[in-house]
C-alpha cells in the first residue's frame, strides 16, 4: 500500500513541478498576435493566421509555458471565406498578407469568444463556443464598425463591450448575442503618439481600468504602453514608466529577440500575473525568417500600482524566474506519418480531411484534392492549376519552421505523377519567395531539381533524371543558408542548391508571416502525388 502511494507521489511530481525557469519563445515559429484567457485552472491562447487555413489555432496549457494545440477557431468557409481577397492583384507578381488579423480570445460565463478582423475588407467579427477544442460558431459580424483592425471584447457583469481601432481607439457596448451596437461610441484616444497603435486590451483591477496597447509598428521599434482611468470611458492617464515592454533600447540592442509587443495579460489561479506577447528571433543582423513568435514573461502587479514586466520591461530566451507548477503537454511528433485523424466535424470543415493539428493550407482549399484515406498512411495530393507561385489557393499543406537549424524530409512516391505535374517539398515564405525540391514528369521521364523563387525571378538549378519512382526530398538550414537536397536511398543526400536565408526574411520580402515547410502538387490535373511522411528534426 505504501509503495503504491509513493509511486503515485513520484508520478505526480514528474508531471507537475514548480518551475524555476523556462525557454522563450513558448510557441516558436509563426505564432503572431497572441491572446490568452483563463477558464478555471486552464489557459487558452490563439494566434493570427492571415492567409492560412484553417484560421486561428487554439492552444491549451496548465502553466503558460507548455502548450498543446487542441483546435482551430475557423475551419469552415462559412466562417472564413478567403476566396477573392486577391482579386485585384496580378497572381504572378502581386503579394500581400490578407486574411485574419489580430485575434483576441476571451472567456465569460462558460463561453469562449474569439474576435478578429479580415483584411483587406477590415470587417470585424467574432465566433464563440462552449468547447474550444471543437467547432466554433458561424461569425457574428460587427456591422457598425469597419475600421483598421485589432478588435477585442471586454466583459463586465452582464455587459459586453467592443473595442477597436479606427483612427483612434473606440469602445461601445454591444449585444453579445447579435453583435449589435448598444449606446454611444466612446473615443479613448490614440495612445501615446507612437505609430500604428494596435492591440488594445482593457483590464479592471483595484477599481482602475487599465488600457494596454502596442505602438511603434510591428518591427524593431515595437513596444507596449499602458494607461489607466477610474472610468471605463476615460480619460486615461499614461504610466510614467512607459513603455512597460520594449527591446528598442541600448540594454537589448545585442539581443537576437526583437520586435516585442502586441501583448495580453492574464492572472493565474495563484493570483500571479503574466504577459503573453509577440516578438521575433533574428537570424542575422535585424533579419528574421520564422515570423513573429509567442513569448512569456512574469508580471509584478501590486495593489493600485502599475504592472512591471519581468523587473525591467525586457525578457530573455532563458528565463530565470519562478513559474506555475509545470504540466507537460504532448509534443508534436518528429515524424508526421499522415495517419487519418478522425474528428467529429461537418463535411465542410477542414477537420474532415483528417490532418493532424498544426498543418495549414493557403486560402480555402479544395478538399477533394487532399486525401488520407485513399492510400492508408499516405497523404495523397491531386494537383490544381493554381501554383505556389501565385496568390491563390494551391494544393499545398505545411507546418511552421520553429528553429534556425532543422532538417525537413519527406518520402515521395512519384509513380502516379502525370505529364506536366510538379510536386515537391518547399520552404515557403510567400508566393514570390520560396525554395523547393521539385519533381516533375516530362515525356515519360521523371526529373528532380531545385526551384528557387526570388521575386519576379524563378530559377531552376541542377535538373537531373530520376531512375526511381520513390525519392527522399529534404530542405535543411544551418541558420545562414537553406539547402535543397534529395536521396534515392534515404542515406546519402545530394545538394542541388543552397540559398541565403535573407531572401525569405520579413525585412526583405515584407508581410507578417514566417517560413512554412510544406508539400504540394500543381500543374496538369492528370495524376497525383503520394507522401508517406514528413519528418522535422531541429537542433
Amino acid at each position: 500500500m505504501k509503495k503504491g502511494f509513493l509511486v503515485l507521489i513520484l508520478l505526480a511530481l514528474s508531471v507537475c513541478v514548480v518551475g524555476q525557469g523556462f525557454r522563450n519563445p513558448v510557441l516558436p515559429g509563426f505564432h503572431a498576435d497572441p491572446s490568452v484567457c483563463r477558464a478555471g485552472d486552464d489557459f487558452y491562447l490563439v494566434n493570427s493566421t492571415f492567409q492560412y487555413f484553417p484560421g486561428v489555432p487554439v492552444f491549451h496549457s496548465k502553466d503558460l509555458v507548455n502548450w498543446e494545440q487542441v483546435g482551430n477557431c475557423l475551419t469552415r468557409p462559412s466562417q472564413l471565406d478567403l476566396t477573392g481577397l486577391y482579386s485585384q492583384q496580378n497572381p504572378e507578381l502581386g503579394w500581400t498578407n490578407a486574411g485574419v488579423y489580430a485575434t483576441t480570445i476571451r472567456y465569460n460565463k462558460g463561453r469562449f469568444y474569439m474576435v478578429t478582423t479580415v483584411f483587406p475588407s477590415r470587417s470585424h467579427f467574432y465566433v464563440w463556443t462552449d468547447d474550444p477544442a471543437g467547432e466554433w460558431s458561424d461569425p457574428i459580424v460587427i456591422d457598425f464598425a469597419i475600421g483598421s483592425c485589432d478588435p477585442t471584447l471586454y466583459f463586465e457583469g452582464d455587459k459586453c463591450y467592443f473595442l477597436w481601432k479606427q483612427g483612434d481607439i473606440k469602445i461601445c457596448e454591444i449585444d453579445v448575442e447579435t453583435g449589435k451596437q448598444i449606446g454611444e461610441i466612446h473615443h479613448l484616444g490614440t495612445g501615446l503618439g507612437g505609430r500604428y497603435p494596435e492591440g488594445p486590451h482593457i483590464y479592471r483591477k483595484d477599481g482602475w481600468y487599465y488600457m494596454m496597447l502596442a505602438e511603434g509598428g510591428t518591427e524593431q521599434g515595437h513596444h507596449v504602453n499602458i494607461m489607466r482611468s477610474r472610468s471605463l470611458f476615460g480619460p486615461y492617464e499614461p504610466n510614467k514608466a512607459n513603455p512597460i515592454l520594449s527591446h528598442f533600447n541600448m540594454q537589448m540592442q545585442d539581443s537576437n529577440i526583437q520586435g516585442m509587443g502586441h501583448a495580453d495579460l492574464v492572472q493565474a489561479p495563484d493570483s500571479s500575473w503574466w504577459m503573453i506577447c509577440l516578438g521575433y528571433r533574428t537570424s542575422g543582423y535585424l533579419l528574421h525568417v520564422m515570423g513573429r513568435e509567442t513569448f512569456l514573461a512574469p508580471v509584478r502587479w501590486d495593489k493600485n500600482a502599475w504592472p512591471v514586466v519581468n523587473g525591467d520591461g525586457t525578457l530573455q530566451a532563458d528565463m530565470k524566474c519562478a513559474t506555475l507548477p509545470l504540466v507537460t503537454m504532448p509534443q508534436d511528433p518528429v515524424r508526421e506519418n499522415f495517419d487519418y485523424q478522425k474528428r467529429n466535424a461537418p463535411a465542410d470543415s477542414y477537420n474532415s480531411i483528417g490532418l493532424a493539428m498544426g498543418w495549414h493550407s493557403i486560402g480555402n482549399p479544395d478538399y477533394s484534392r487532399y486525401s488520407l484515406t485513399e492510400r492508408k498512411g499516405w497523404l495523397r495530393l491531386k494537383p490544381s492549376k493554381a501554383t505556389i507561385d501565385q496568390v491563390t489557393s494551391p494544393t499545398f499543406v505545411a507546418r511552421r519552421q520553429t528553429e534556425f537549424k532543422f532538417k525537413a524530409t519527406t518520402l515521395l512516391d512519384a509513380s502516379h505523377i502525370g505529364e506536366g505535374m510538379q510536386v515537391g517539398l518547399t520552404a515557403y515564405a510567400a508566393p514570390l519567395n520560396h525554395y523547393d525540391v521539385r519533381v516533375e514528369r516530362r515525356n515519360g521521364t521523371l526529373y528532380i531539381c531545385s526551384y528557387v523563387r526570388l521575386g519576379a525571378m524563378g530559377h531552376v538549378e541542377q535538373e537531373r533524371k530520376l531512375d526511381s519512382d520513390r525519392v527522399y526530398l529534404r530542405v535543411t538550414s544551418d541558420k545562414e543558408y537553406y539547402y535543397m537536397q534529395y536521396s534515392v536511398d534515404g542515406k546519402e543526400y545530394t545538394t542541388l542548391s543552397k540559398m541565403d536565408f535573407r531572401y525569405l526574411s520579413t525585412e526583405v520580402i515584407g508581410g507578417f508571416t514566417g517560413v512554412m515547410l510544406g508539400v504540394y502538387a500543381q500543374g496538369e490535373d492528370n495524376g497525383y502525388a503520394d507522401y508517406d511522411w514528413v519528418e522535422y528534426v531541429t537542433e
